[in-house]
């Protein structure tokens, strides 16, 4: 008999996922690609590691998974930037990583939130099956949304596995950009600029 996550609960907050389900596709892929998942090496990973790795990984599919953005009062509108962001993703594709760097930046209104929560905000959004031309536009809007924010910028810097581990085996780096708003020109160049002197430190 197959046992389920609350059996193997440690302490965490408990996912909506499906376990019993996850479970069992695990298995079924294992015994696809001609493995024993009852085996002394992989009966952990089809019956807890995989399904709570997924668990984490789909976050951002979950709203009770979302930060709290808090704010506070804005004392300008100038613009609030923050580059290299860590950002790692699913495929939605072959179901394989995708990870790099976020540089953002928003021009207030009334109030603005606390730098770690952007990294917070970026975490959750990140933690689904997606593209990444797409993540790059949720983080945006979202944002955007959250934090009525007049103006927002999002680049992402992301190295695909789907393109490394097979396809063409290349490694290589895939760059979107997303503005929600009407940002002004020199917005744009600051923006810009602060991005240039990050990746120039690499």
């Amino acid at each position: 008999m197959t046992r389920t996550h609350s059996q193997f609960a440690t302490g965490e907050v408990e996912s909506d996922i499906d376990y019993e389900k996850a479970q069992r596709g695990v298995r079924l892929l294992l015994e696809a690609v001609g493995e024993d998942p009852d085996s002394n090496a992989l009966t952990e990973t089809w019956q807890r590691r995989v399904p709570d790795a997924f668990a984490t990984l789909t976050e951002g599919q979950r709203e009770a998974a979302k930060p709290t953005m808090r704010t506070f009062d804005a004392e300008t509108t100038d613009l609030v930037v923050k580059t290299a962001i860590p950002v790692y993703s699913l495929c939605e594709h072959h179901l394989l990583p995708f990870f790099g760097t976020v540089h953002l930046a928003y021009r207030p209104t009334d109030e603005v939130v606390g730098l770690s929560k952007l990294t917070r905000y970026v975490r959750w959004q990140s933690r689904k099956l997606t593209m990444q031309e797409q993540l790059t536009n949720d983080i945006a809007s979202g944002l955007k949304e959250e934090l009525d924010a007049a103006t927002v910028f999002v680049e992402m810097n992301a190295t695909h596995l789907c393109e490394a581990m097979r396809g063409v085996e290349t490694r290589s780096t895939t760059t979107t950009r997303e503005t929600a708003g009407e940002p002004t020109e020199a917005e744009r160049e600051r923006f810009q600029a602060a991005v240039n002197r990050m990746e120039g430190q690499g």
